[in-house]
């Protein structure tokens, strides 16, 4: 067979397994769907959790994908190795097939062995597998089904071959397949001393998933063993093109080549090359996904990837920006793959443009910072580990980059210190954790319990049995009396569970032994509605069948401002450009929020229009019109797909006359009549590049407009205006007030100024220095900081010390001459002076101020008492 291509690899990859009864996925965004555990997806099975754990249903039992992977941030990170070795990657592909609850051990094997003996031709005696030490079945599958001589199968603790995806979830023994490079690579052996060497590589990993790991770490049996596979691409692909490194593989060749290209180097083995190679993959495809630089989250580790590509550039020499060029270069390589990359081409380079013009003028801050650090160390004195996390944690710089530094200064750096400084980080982050399970039933209760069945599209009153109820501490229970609190899973309910930015819903379970209100609905594993309750009277059993009764006129308010959201969003993409994305959302009682990625702020006349076009599509009264079908065919209709939602393969459309057309499973108004009104109430920043629009509707805007009204009648009586004139005769008192204002200053300028000649006569010797301090009241700085200059031009050997007195409030301004300075510096006067009230202040040596709050003997004395000290005046008394 000629040399394959990774996209040949790829391809042949999933026909072979669909030829085998799988199912071809297609790879889910890196943002995990509905999946609070994750920051990025970092395995192929991410997609599959729910249907793993028994809470999701597909309507196939097999399947095979090649999921998009980022590993860089959290428990699995790889950034810092990036560049440096063979084979580590923020951004992977990884091929995997799946069984849910179909076959299990023997099969993954046979199948596996088979792609890779017969259809990649990989020499039998080239591999060698592993298996979990206790696991006797997968030993015997291969030696005895496979024909796998025993020296080839090693038996390998926990730590290698007990695979999870989190310190939670599904989890199982695994067998992994190693390709042996032969003698003449060091290393040894999966399990030996040396197994760190290159000789022996990971191909595939066989993962048998039989558990659930729960917090406490007990493993609970999953419903139906299954199996999850992973086998790099990058890795495979390594291998069948005959390279020792991932990096020298066609896809990332074409990729370092663009590199090496903008950034002027000519030796194509500089790390910093692939550096940057890999880091592309990561930005492009993050940003098409969705996520954009920030200071938290997943925008915090987006900015750190592409800050660090950037350095990598600087060290090969760039003087230009260059890294949002490699978009075109990744574009070839992978684009007719993943086309989601040529649709946000414009975003994706514009988003890299700015962040790596902004880290260029962070690199020069923090380069000052290094240096003005440094400059006071001693030759060859290390640089603080505290210093290294400040340039790392404020100015973005990584490590290696401080450590380039040092070098360059003959230096080293306290790495053991900056390791500590990052261990306290991430436990201050691990202690404020933001990526938590909330609501996640065990997998043993899944088995028992059945999906909710939501019926509340068309209803408000519903019957349903408590299948599961637990204390507010989350343990399970069979009863709840009055005044306890805990959470209820019906079988059946009309109470919608938060999802999509809707709020859950509020309202009543009731029996004829008791009542509780729900004050919240939420919902676990994506199928079950869990109900938190108050027992307001009597109490509930598990078991008993209620009569649920949502709070209608909440929900009411709520789907007014959902279905606006729905129209808001058409309006912004039609108006500011398809590059508008909604970024997030919150849609409750009072208001909606609309998050929406956009990078100039709206000014008052888009806003109208906004606002306008909004109210056109209410008034037209378009019928709100509810579809279900597949998600290609939806996609394909015209329908919006949202970020960060979670969509299975058949989704419901909510279609607004046409008008608006979005994937959503929220509530809605039955025409958008319904909902009345329209009104922005606020647009602002939120984050680099992310715009919130706030807004009302229905009852909520028209009082709004009532109250504006109200205000704007107060006005008009209290200007003696009529409403319709009250701007002009605004403006009037605007511009009469400035005329005053400034005549007013005008008069404080004279009356300060000659105030100030008056002082001038009571300059003091003290010794062989023209002393002059005085304190006003009610003065005007400026004219105050004139005198200064003043008494300066007229004076040598002198100093002069003004006080401003207003209100419990202080300044102080200290001038000194030029020929004065060596001996007395005018921000250490202002220092010591003011130290006396517990004020702060500085400046230069000729001139500084400050300011503090104390009474206005106080001030005088502390002013007296430095003077005295300073100048040798035992008792002086200031004029």
């Amino acid at each position: 067979m000629d040399m394959l291509s990774t996209r040949q690899i790829r391809s042949l990859f999933l026909s072979y397994f669909k030829q085998h009864g799988h199912q071809i996925v297609k790879s889910s965004s890196l943002v995990p769907a509905n999946d609070p555990t994750l920051l990025f997806v970092n395995a192929g099975m991410v997609q599959f959790k729910d249907v793993f754990l028994g809470a999701e249903k597909r309507d196939y039992q097999r399947a095979v994908s090649s999921q998009r992977c980022v590993r860089a941030g959290g428990k699995h990170n790889d950034l810092d190795q990036v560049g440096y070795t063979a084979r580590h990657h923020t951004f992977f592909e990884m091929l995997g097939n799946f069984s849910f609850g179909d076959y299990f051990k023997t099969k993954a094997i046979e199948l596996s062995w088979d792609f890779l003996t017969n259809e990649l031709n990989l020499p039998e005696d080239k591999l060698l597998v592993t298996v979990f030490e206790e696991d006797d079945e997968a030993e015997q599958i291969w030696h005895e089904v496979i024909g796998l001589p025993m020296e080839r199968i090693l038996r390998i603790g926990a730590k290698d071959n007990f695979w999870q995806m989190g310190d939670t979830g599904p989890c199982g023994p695994c067998s992994e397949i190693f390709y042996d490079h032969g003698p003449k690579v060091p290393g040894g052996p999966p399990g030996s001393a040396d197994e760190d060497g290159d000789r022996f590589i990971e191909i595939w990993n066989l993962v048998f998933m039989q558990f659930d790991r729960q917090a406490d770490g007990e493993l609970v049996p999953l419903p139906k063993p299954s199996v999850d596979t992973g086998m790099g691409l990058e890795r495979i692909a390594a291998i069948l093109q005959g390279k020792h490194s991932n990096y020298e593989i066609d896809l990332f060749q074409g990729l370092i080549k663009a590199a090496a290209q903008l950034t002027g180097c000519d030796d194509l083995s500089q790390p910093s090359l692939k550096v940057i190679a890999d880091h592309i993959r990561t930005c492009a495809f993050l940003i098409a996904d969705g996520v954009l630089p920030s200071n938290e989250g997943r925008g915090y580790v987006l900015r750190r990837i592409i800050r660090r590509a950037a350095r990598h550039g600087h060290k090969l020499g760039a003087e230009n920006l260059f890294f949002y060029q490699m978009v075109e270069p990744l574009i070839q390589q992978m684009g007719e793959d993943y086309p989601e990359l040529i649709e946000n081409r414009s975003l994706i380079e514009k988003r890299l443009k700015k962040e790596e013009l902004q880290f260029a003028e962070t690199l020069d801050t923090g380069m000052q910072e290094f240096n003005k650090v440094t400059a006071g160390l001693a030759p060859g004195e290390v640089v603080s580990g505290d210093l290294a996390f400040k340039l790392y944690d404020t100015f973005g710089f990584p490590l290696d980059l401080t450590e380039d530094l040092a070098r360059e200064h003959n230096r080293s750096v306290d790495v053991v210190g900056f390791n500590r400084c990052m261990e306290a980080q991430k436990q201050r982050s691990r202690s404020n954790k933001q990526f938590n399970q909330q609501h996640q039933i065990p997998a043993d209760l899944i088995q028992t319990l059945t999906p909710t069945r939501f019926s509340g599209y068309d209803r408000f009153e519903d019957s349903g049995e408590i299948m599961l109820m637990t204390n507010q501490a989350g343990q399970q229970c069979d009863f709840l009396s009055a005044g306890e609190q805990g959470w209820v899973v019906l079988n059946r309910t009309p109470f919608y569970a938060e999802s999509g930015g809707q709020v859950g819903d509020t309202g009543w379970l009731v029996t004829d032994t008791g009542k509780a209100r729900v004050h919240d609905t939420q919902k676990a594993a994506g199928q079950y509605h869990i109900h938190a309750i108050e027992i307001t009277a009597g109490g509930l059993k598990q078991g008993l069948i209620v009569e649920a009764q949502v709070d209608k006129a909440h929900r009411q308010k709520v789907i007014l401002n959902h279905s606006a959201t729905h129209l808001l969003h058409k309006v912004l993409r039609a108006e500011l450009g398809e590059h508008v994305q909604q970024k997030g959302s919150l849609v409750n009682a009072e208001k909606l929020r609309f998050d929406f990625s956009h990078d100039l702020a709206l000014n008052p006349k888009q806003l109208r229009t906004i606002e306008r076009l909004v109210n056109r599509a209410i008034r037209d009264n378009l019928p709100a019109q509810e579809q279900h079908m597949a998600y290609d065919e939806a996609i394909e209709y015209g329908a919006v797909a949202l970020f960060g939602e979670k969509y299975g393969d058949h989704v419901r459309v909510m279609d607004f006359g046409g008008y608006s057309v979005e994937l959503c499973g929220g509530t809605h108004v039955q025409a958008t009549g319904d909902i009345g009104l329209f009104k922005i109430i606020s647009e602002g920043a939120v984050a680099s590049g992310i715009r919130r629009i706030e807004a009302i509707t229905g009852e909520a805007a028209l009082k709004w407009i009532e109250q504006q009204q109200q205000t704007i009648q107060a006005v008009s009586r209290l200007i003696k205006s009529k409403p319709e004139n009250i701007v002009d005769q605004v403006k009037k008192l605007v511009h009469h007030n400035k005329d005053l204002q400034h005549t007013i200053q005008q008069i404080q300028q004279q009356q300060t100024g000659d105030i100030v000649s008056d002082v001038f006569n009571n300059t003091q010797t003290m010794g062989d220095i023209n002393l002059l301090s005085h304190v006003f009241e009610s003065a005007d700085a400026a004219v105050l900081r004139d005198g200064i200059d003043g008494f300066k031009s007229k004076y040598t050997r002198g100093v002069v010390i003004f006080g401003l007195y207003e209100d419990e409030k202080v300044q102080l301004m200290v001038g000194v001459t030029k020929d004065l300075i060596k001996e007395y510096r005018a921000g250490d006067l202002v220092k010591t002076i003011l130290s006396e009230i517990g004020g702060r202040g500085g400046g230069r040596p000729d001139f500084a101020q400050g300011g503090g709050q104390t009474d206005l003997n106080t001030f005088k004395t502390a002013i007296e008492k430095v003077v005295s000290q300073q100048f040798g005046g035992k008792h002086y008394k200031m004029t």
